[in-house]
């Protein structure tokens, strides 16, 4: 798949990749516009690997869980307002530090501001010909198996754990069969360390060197989703640094090209850019009838409170699926329903409410697929709040002290008070 050779019906695109965002558009974008102009090229579309941080307004800064010194507007505001508007494509997923509230609205992906589209807590997209396949969050055991019991507005321990990947999304994803081109995930798959220069990266980050060797860092979850979907090339962030590694599937068989990037500062390694081959377009983001085939399919057992979903309960088939889908998409066309505003902006003298706003999107892609909207629902009986109580500064950070032993603990950047 990577540039070079190229038949008549395929064409050469440029993808940037983009390590952890933390809100900070305005710099991604300018240093892209600067090299597209430096280099002559053009640059295809911009995939960010996490901790994108679309708050919209100071009440989302209550849903990111953050130490209080980095809670602060940054600039995707401004895209979500329409002040600027994005330069390339992006696509992004879920981290840690999210405006977790409002990714909620659009838990089966959407667009977060125009030409902005997060793919959701699970999704797979298409752009040009190019299958991109992601994760939002990070792994934590204790809560892989809970539903998706937390609600806006979050209480100190929801808004810890909203953002940690469960059961469910992952099992969807084991479901795709159709070859993924590009995976992303925030956390690194576990043992992918093995696949790569490790005694690199220690002498760089010697506080891996432990868990490297008790083979406990990364997710669980994404080295089984890299096991099964195989792709070419699988991105990741978190860990704050630059790391490649060439997964060998068996002898012989398929290449993962897995790299971790950095965040974007100065003097960091927070972008890439790659080339692949790809059909001649459009090239824009489209709707991808096998994952919305079997989000229909599992919708049923959607789990909205701390009980583990329900697999077996699934009644629909994955073919009659799959048949409904494609002709809804032949008749409607693939691209994503509109983006819609939810809220009000920044610097908007419109009073902000506080709990679950239904997007837009997200009902109108709900009616498509003929299934109901019950991301508002809840059942506080079914919160597991009070048996897995987090600590008072238990935040699931890579720059700073925490509580919480479940957790990769990473000292605090010396250059993070002047970013």
């Amino acid at each position: 798949m990577v540039g070079g050779g190229l038949s008549l019906s395929q064409i050469s695109m440029k993808i940037a990749i983009e390590g952890c965002m933390h809100g900070d558009l305005d710099n991604v974008y300018a240093t892209l516009l600067h090299l597209q102009e430096a280099e002559r090229t053009k640059i295809d579309l911009l995939i960010c690997c996490g901790d994108f941080q679309a708050v919209r307004n100071e009440k989302d800064l209550e849903s990111l869980s953050v130490p209080p010194k980095y809670r602060s507007m940054n600039s995707f505001w401004k895209y979500y307002s329409g002040e600027k508007v994005a330069p390339f494509p992006t696509i992004f997923i879920g981290g840690n530090h999210e405006a977790s509230n409002y990714l909620w609205e659009l838990y089966h992906g959407g667009w977060a501001a125009p030409h902005i589209y997060f793919l959701g807590f699970a999704g797979v997209v298409k752009f040009g010909s190019i299958r991109i396949g992601g994760l939002s969050g990070i792994y934590k055991s204790r809560d892989y198996h809970l539903g998706h019991f937390e609600r806006p507005p979050y209480n100190n321990s929801d808004i810890k754990s909203v953002y940690h990947v469960r059961e469910y999304d992952v099992h969807k994803l084991m479901q795709v069969e159709e070859p993924i081109d590009i995976f992303v995930s925030h956390d690194w798959p576990l043992g992918v360390t093995e696949h790569g220069n490790w005694k690199d990266l220690v002498r760089d980050k010697p506080h891996f060197e432990k868990e490297i060797q008790d083979r406990t860092l990364g997710s669980k979850p994404a080295a089984e989703l890299l096991e099964k979907l195989k792709p070419p090339y699988w991105f990741s962030a978190h860990l704050h640094c630059k790391f490649a590694a060439l997964v060998q599937h068996w002898d012989g068989g398929p290449v993962t090209k897995f790299l971790a990037l950095d965040k974007c500062i100065p003097r960091r390694k927070f972008l890439q850019i790659i080339e692949v081959e790809s059909d001649p377009g459009p090239h824009e983001i489209q709707y991808d009838e096998e994952w919305l085939a079997i989000t229909r399919r599992y919708h049923s057992v959607f789990p909205l409170t701390a009980k583990r979903a329900n697999f077996g309960g699934v009644q629909l088939d994955m073919e009659e699926c799959r048949r409904l889908i494609r002709s809804k998409l032949q008749s409607r066309g693939t691209k994503p329903f509109e983006f819609v505003r939810t809220v009000p902006c920044h610097n908007s003298s419109e009073t902000v409410a506080n709990g679950h706003n239904r997007n837009p999107q997200t009902e109108a892609l709900l009616q498509f697929l003929e299934l109901p909207y019950i991301l508002d629902e809840s059942d506080p009986a079914h919160s597991p709040t009070s048996s897995i109580s987090r600590g008072p500064v238990d935040y699931d950070s890579e720059d700073g002290p925490i509580e919480d032993v479940d957790e990769i603990q990473l000292p605090e950047d010396e250059d993070d008070e002047e970013s």
